[in-house]
């Protein structure tokens, strides 16, 4: 991604000072939704939208949830997709750092539960997007477990935006290691095994090579479909840059994904991407989320 201090200040990947908190509620599935299949991304294409509650500039998936939802179906049109996907921003990064001092803040329990609720209205997977400021992924992913023992609610985890001590988000990149994901992945296999859930969906976005390091230690888990996401800002040729750069150290049994930016993308007056030029992507994409 180029301009990373004037692009941290939109998009899914921008730092707030929203407040939330979360009270324990448990969450069941609605007896009419259909569970997701097995491995949700054997055999069809998954297109998504992200977005927080009223904040438009974090992503379309925002306002009015069936308008966005709309736009969604026609998008996911083009590609022919069998399941659409909510990225919620459920762990948003701030630039503040907060009662605790972890530069992160979260999203209400009702947000969760309206965003749950529409995305079973329209038939989506709702992934949970984390932004951890300076807090342990794994810390952050627990803290939804009532969520994610529903069959249809997944993660996706934003590496740019985990920090260490003394760095302030935004001020340059974070990271996270193939250990610490390969920690979470263990996590949500062990939830999928106990509570016999269909497969967790587990996206892990990378800006750049160096936001996830020693990635060979994320190892395959029974119940998890692992998804690395292209999340680089920039015309097409950068777009496919980063792509090679990105996906050059996958794991085999890692699917890949590409993450597209309405207005990012094309703010040079460069065209975004088609589906067709998004699919002749090699590794082949199982997961297209726009922005």
């Amino acid at each position: 991604m180029v301009g990373f201090l004037s692009a941290a200040m939109s998009g899914c990947s921008a730092p707030a000072t929203q407040q939330g908190s979360l009270v324990e509620r448990p969450v069941s599935p609605a007896p009419s939704t259909p569970a997701p299949k097995r491995e949700p991304v054997a055999d069809s294409l998954l297109v998504g939208f992200c977005g927080a509650a009223g904040t438009k500039s974090l992503g379309k998936m925002t306002g009015d949830l069936r308008v966005a939802s709309a736009l969604l179906r026609k998008q996911s049109a083009e590609y022919g997709a069998g399941r659409s996907v909510i990225e919620l921003i459920a762990t948003m990064v701030q630039s503040a750092p907060g009662p605790d001092g972890r530069y992160r803040t979260h999203v209400g329990e009702d947000t969760i539960h309206r965003y749950l609720e529409h995305a079973r209205s329209a038939n989506s997977l709702l992934l949970l997007n984390i932004q951890p400021g300076r807090a342990p992924f794994l810390d952050e992913v627990a803290r939804y477990r009532r969520w994610l023992l529903n069959p249809d609610v997944g993660v996706a985890l934003d590496p740019e935006w985990a920090v260490p001590e003394g760095v302030v988000p935004g001020a340059k990149f974070g990271s996270t290691t193939g250990a610490e994901l390969d920690g979470v992945a263990a996590y949500l296999a062990e939830l999928v095994a106990t509570s016999g859930l269909p497969d967790k969906v587990m996206v892990y976005h990378q800006v750049a090579a160096s936001v996830v390091r020693d990635e060979e230690k994320l190892r395959p888990h029974p119940g998890v479909s692992m998804i690395k996401v292209a999340d680089g800002i920039g015309g097409p040729a950068l777009k496919r840059a980063t792509w090679k750069q990105v996906m050059a150290r996958k794991p085999a049994h890692v699917h890949a994904g590409m993450k597209l930016f309405y207005e990012e993308d094309t703010r040079h007056g460069q065209p975004l991407l088609s589906p067709a030029e998004v699919m002749a992507l090699a590794p082949r994409p199982k997961y297209v989320v726009y922005e």
